[in-house]
């Protein structure tokens, strides 16, 4: 296993270098740069613009030198711990992402928990209890989950919230607690307004976690050895808990890789629409404007968590599942 866990981690090493490459020239494909950008803004708002300035700020952002020798700036800067300047903040990248990194890394975690512990036992329930009243209830309300936009159901659980709970959700916190030490207040407040943008962003996933688990869980139990298990009286619960769920549950953990960056990625509309402090708008206003590391960054935090979100699940699934040889193969 620590072989196994030593050769995943130096293929790591050159996939994300190949993904910082990939990621820098998308982001350098659209014509023009952020100064381009500014350019047109200011001359569609009547300003002069002054071309000996332009030239001096091109200069000041490194945006007269080639693609590879920018590239080579920002990536090495990385290792170091510096991931760029953002242009349209005048700021370091990491003093502007601040604490929405943590809000963002709370929120998607509060999210892959709340679909984990929802579409578990609803999806054993639906697969044991196959065409009864409760397992067509859940599949009709599963049905939903997948059908409804996310921004819709933010938007009905955004009224609802501040009808029956008092609580405006407009943000992750109380507008008191802004720009405030870390206290056991702010923490509540958080909590107080996680739970919408968890079930708004986890509703989607939900669904089609118990969809799968159903299907892969009424295949396990009609396979000969669970006919075979209960033919010799083993107890229904452990008949079930032995063999069926722990290969049922393959999906569960080979979904860690792309559950957490489809998690991230599908909260920027949502963020939007709550008005969120996560990066999802931040990086969809990066992109626009071209700040260019400002969203490579977050393009690079995603594919981390891509990568390392493969690891964890490649590692459970070799420790769950005794039929994945790590070898790649069986000794004959």
């Amino acid at each position: 296993m620590l072989d196994y866990l030593a050769r995943r981690i130096l293929v790591m090493i050159p996939t994300l270098i190949a993904i910082s490459v990939i990621t820098f020239i998308i982001i350098q494909l659209p014509p023009g740069d952020y100064l381009s950008t500014l350019i047109a803004e200011m001359e569609s708002q009547g300003e002069a613009v002054d071309p000996a300035k332009i030239e001096a700020l091109r200069a000041q952002y490194g945006l007269d030198k080639p693609m590879w020798e920018q590239y080579l700036v920002w990536a090495t800067g990385m290792l170091r711990g510096d991931f760029g300047y953002s242009f349209e903040y005048q700021l370091p990248v990491s003093d502007v992402v601040g604490d929405r990194v943590l809000m963002t890394i709370v929120l998607n975690f509060a999210t892959i928990l709340f679909i984990y512990v929802v579409s578990f036992p609803i999806g054993i329930y639906s697969a044991t209890h196959q065409y009864s009243v409760g397992d067509y209830g859940l599949t009709f309300i599963g049905f939903l989950g997948l059908a409804t936009p996310n921004f819709l159901l933010a938007l009905i659980l955004l009224y609802f919230a501040n009808v029956w709970f008092g609580t405006s959700i407009g943000g992750l916190m109380d507008p008191s607690y802004i720009d405030q030490p870390w206290s056991f207040g702010k923490v509540m407040s958080v909590l107080e307004h996680l739970w919408v943008p968890v079930v708004v962003i986890g509703t989607a996933g939900t669904a089609a976690m118990i969809r799968r688990l159903r299907a892969n869980l009424l295949d396990e139990l009609q396979k000969q050895y669970v006919v075979t298990a209960r033919a010799k009286g083993l107890p229904p619960f452990r008949a079930l808990m032995k063999y069926p769920l722990r290969m049922a549950m393959n999906p569960f953990i080979s979904d860690i890789g792309n559950m957490l960056p489809q998690v991230v990625s599908g909260s920027a509309v949502v963020s939007m629409v709550l008005s969120l402090p996560t990066t999802g708008p931040m990086l969809i206003n990066a992109l626009q404007s071209q700040d260019m590391y400002l969203a490579g960054s977050f393009l690079m935090f995603l594919a981390a968590l891509t990568v390392f979100g493969m690891l964890l699940s490649d590692l459970a699934l070799a420790w769950l599942d005794p039929r994945i040889r790590l070898g790649g193969g069986t000794a004959r």
